[in-house]
């Protein structure tokens, strides 16, 4: 199952075309309520990550803000402003595709999504459809190389 919506969350991350490819979905009862990738370039603003797109839709969709039965999918590991979304959405799940070495939150540089201060803890998996979300990673950032 945690395939299926990675697959998901992975075509979503291909549509952006100027963005660092990042897709992400949430799920609730087997239904992607959720859907976002990365926006900061087009709308010129730094908080607009595909989870926090996501996270903004499955909200409206649901009528309020915490996510208490839902799953975020997501192709590269959260940042910490969304590790920070996740876990004051009440977001029970996280599935994540590549790991971030450099900026991610749940468990590379920092672990947010699970820390024992917080009043909120998230079930995490990792390594969904690793390769592929981050060769998806690789080869936009290749491509720009190329174009400079």
């Amino acid at each position: 199952m945690d395939e299926k919506y990675m697959k998901i969350a992975l075509d979503i991350a291909k549509t952006s075309t100027y963005e660092v490819p990042v897709g992400a979905v949430v799920v609730y009862n087997d239904k992607v309520i959720g859907k976002g990738y990365n926006k900061r370039e087009t709308k010129n603003d730094p908080t607009a990550h595909a989870e926090i797109m996501a996270i903004q839709e499955a909200s409206r969709y649901l009528g309020g803000w915490r996510l208490v039965d839902c799953t975020l999918y997501v192709t590269l590991e959260p940042c910490a402003m969304c590790a920070g979304a996740i876990v004051n959405a009440r977001i029970p799940r996280l599935v994540i595709g590549a790991m971030d070495p450099r900026h991610g939150c749940c468990g590379s540089v920092e672990d947010l999504v699970r820390h024992p201060r917080l009043n909120h803890r998230v079930e995490m998996k990792t390594g969904v459809l690793e390769k592929d979300c981050a060769q998806l990673l690789k080869d936009f950032f290749r491509e720009l190389r190329r174009r400079k």
